[in-house]
Formats: C-alpha cells, sequence, structure tokens
C-alpha cells in the first residue's frame, strides 16, 4: 500500500496585525497537517481567519511566530527570492476575485506562469491547450477577461493555477462571485482535477456548495482551530 506524503505541515502559526489602538491576532497558534491528494476546506465566521490563514500557508504573508513546511521545504525561512521561484513551481492560487491579467487573453493567462518559469513555447502550448479542454474553454482561448463570464473567468483562473502542475492548490473564497450553477461546475472541476491529478486542494469558504464537496473540514474560530472533521 502506498503511504501518503505530507504536503503542508503548519506548526504554531500565529499573525499579529498592530493596529492603532490594540494589536489584533488574526492566527493564534494554528497546527494544520495535510497529506497528498487531500480536498480540505477552512471554515469559519467571517473576521475567523480563514484567508490569513491560507495567505501565510501559501506565503504570501509572514507568520508573526511558527513555520510553514511545504513539499518538503520550510518555506518561512526562504529569502524572498527563492520564495517566489518555490510558489511559481509547487503552488497554485485562485482567489475570489480571479485576478487575471485584463490585457491578455485566456490563453495567455493560461501559459503567463509558464513563461515565467522559462519553459519553450512549444511546452507551454501543448500544456495551454490541455489545460483548455480539463476547464471546457477552448472556444474562449482568444477572448480577454473582459468578455468572459464570472464563471468563465473563474475557469481560466483554476487553468493558470494548475498550469506549473503544482502538487498544492490554494483557493481562497472561489465561489464567492459565482452563481449556484457556475460555482457547482467550479467545484465538480476541482473534484475530478483532485481525484485524476491527486492535487491537494485547500479552500479558505463560508459558501455551504465548497463545504459540502470537502472530504476534510477545519473550522477556525478567532483564528483558532475549534474542530477538524471527516464528513461521511
Amino acid at each position: 500500500m502506498e503511504q501518503n506524503t505530507t504536503v503542508i505541515d503548519a506548526h504554531e502559526l500565529t499573525k499579529i496585525y498592530n493596529g492603532r489602538q490594540v494589536p489584533v491576532k488574526a492566527i493564534d497558534g494554528v497546527h494544520l497537517h495535510l497529506e497528498e491528494g487531500e480536498f480540505a476546506a477552512v471554515v469559519g465566521p467571517s473576521g475567523s481567519g480563514k484567508s490569513t490563514l491560507l495567505h501565510l500557508i501559501g506565503g504570501l504573508d509572514t507568520p508573526t511566530s511558527g513555520n510553514v513546511v511545504l513539499a518538503g521545504t520550510e518555506i518561512t525561512r526562504l529569502s524572498e527570492h527563492k520564495l517566489i521561484d518555490f510558489r511559481l513551481h509547487h503552488i497554485g492560487f485562485v482567489f475570489q476575485a480571479y485576478n487575471l491579467v485584463p490585457v491578455l487573453t485566456a490563453r495567455e493567462n493560461i501559459g503567463f506562469v509558464m513563461q515565467l518559469q522559462g519553459l519553450p513555447r512549444s511546452s507551454i502550448n501543448k500544456r495551454v491547450d490541455e489545460l483548455l479542454a480539463q476547464v471546457d474553454m477552448i472556444e474562449k482561448a482568444d477572448v480577454k477577461p473582459a468578455k468572459l463570464s464570472g464563471g468563465q473567468q473563474q475557469r481560466v483562473a483554476v487553468a493558470r493555477a494548475l498550469a506549473s502542475r503544482p502538487r498544492i492548490v490554494l483557493a481562497d473564497e472561489p465561489t464567492a462571485n459565482l452563481d449556484s450553477v457556475n460555482a457547482g461546475k467550479l467545484l465538480d472541476l476541482m473534484a475530478r482535477l483532485n481525484r485524476e491529478e491527486h492535487i491537494t486542494f485547500l479552500f479558505s469558504t463560508h459558501d455551504p456548495r465548497v463545504i459540502e464537496k470537502a472530504r476534510r473540514v477545519i473550522t477556525l474560530v478567532d483564528g483558532r482551530v475549534v474542530s477538524d472533521t471527516r464528513p461521511g
């Protein structure tokens, strides 16, 4: 039997923001351990620290204390340059606001990460075509974001997140701006990619549609993990 491989290991993570009045402890001593291939959601009320936790895990923010080990690398010890390079090759991000480059077409947005990696044009084109097919966006390949619906933009964002074949995809409220039909299609797509490519997905969400699909639900309240369950 194949052993699981740890891809996310956060230890004693704390994040304190220094406000004008009193410091705010957004994340308070969180331990989190995910194995390869998990499909997990961090949930909790607004202000509970969900997005902050994802940003710390993805190296988009720096913890006040504690550490994060991703795929065997302690990212909290990396220089800024090495952290950028690590994220480029190992982590895919999907954001609530899509964050597509407005002057680039769907095809160009998806291929952008691979360009940064320095891959040859032939490899980029082949991978982009694969991803456009996977997210059912071939007919919109040469369309810019402004001409795409919210659901289409988010599918392009997912394809872009997968372009570098990351081991981990961090999705911060990915369905927040989508109607129920498009949210359902997006979640089915990500669940299929999780099964077929064994990519680890970690969501931050308050959307019951995401929580229903998740195979693990981690609940945050006031920056602390209060429950960690595996429904079903």
